[in-house]
């Protein structure tokens, strides 16, 4: 009776701290939300700049349009919640790491410390490389297709939407930085022994068409986008397959150490 009210006593203690961990995550979340929305304008100026920066210079006058009273405010309440998830990502990730730290040993410490911090800078490196170089190179693909009254009686010109561009670019932001994780995914399921490099090199040509596949899904219908997420995510699982050499790599001197 006593081991089972201790067993009790330990789960209630530590649902009670995942609950006062999950408060704070969603305090911090909301004070980033705050923030966020006092600067939301300038956050805005920042998402639309890849669209800026390509047509500043096309000689028309180009503009982003609004179609409905509530969209300005909903559009910024939206940009204010991207960046506050944004922002506080790394201190969540704290959070649930101060949760499960004290059940693992200090070996396994120290093997999960390098998956927190390169978490968030791969969700970071993907978040680049849409802003930097994906989404210009889209924002030039979708304006190929206008044409001058020169050619038809009725010209076609781009006005996209705010709602609409900003959802674009928020939501490839979030699935190549998502997509980034596929290295430390494949090497944490080397460290359990769910995979080894043997597996991954075996099921390489699988791999490119499912990747090639979630491209399709996670962006939109045109080949830009589709092949620029494709690309790194099939280097990313190169690296992947590299990383795995070299965790077991390091769990067989392991071993050998131990005999």
């Amino acid at each position: 009776m006593k081991n089972d009210s201790n067993k009790q006593g330990t789960f209630v203690s530590h649902l009670t701290e995942l609950r006062t961990r999950l408060i704070n995550s969603i305090y911090l979340l909301f004070v980033f939300f705050l923030i966020s929305y006092y600067f939301s304008e300038e956050i805005y100026r920042f998402l639309v700049q890849p669209y800026a920066g390509i047509v500043e210079n096309d000689g028309q006058e180009r503009r982003l349009i609004f179609t409905a009273l509530q969209e300005t405010f909903l559009t910024y309440l939206k940009v204010s919640f991207f960046a506050a998830f944004f922002v506080s990502s790394p201190f969540i990730l704290n959070q649930i790491w101060k949760f499960i730290a004290p059940g693992l040993y200090d070996n396994e410490r120290k093997a999960l410390m390098p998956y927190l911090i390169l978490t968030p800078l791969l969700f970071l490196l993907g978040g680049l490389l849409v802003y930097y170089l994906i989404m210009p190179l889209a924002i030039k693909f979708f304006l190929s297709f206008e044409t001058s009254s020169q050619i038809n009686n009725l010209p076609i010109q781009i006005e996209p939407k705010v709602n609409e561009y900003l959802s674009l670019i928020m939501k490839l932001i979030f699935a190549f930085g998502l997509s980034f994780q596929l290295p430390v995914i494949l090497s944490l399921l080397a460290r359990v022994g769910f995979i080894d490099s043997g597996y991954l090199k075996k099921r390489r040509k699988y791999v490119v068409v499912i990747i090639f596949a979630v491209a399709a899904i996670l962006t939109p219908p045109d080949p830009v986008t589709q092949i620029g997420l494709a690309i790194p995510l099939l280097l990313l699982y190169e690296l992947s397959i590299m990383s795995v050499k070299i965790i077991e790599k390091k769990i067989k001197e392991k071993e050998h150490a131990q005999y």
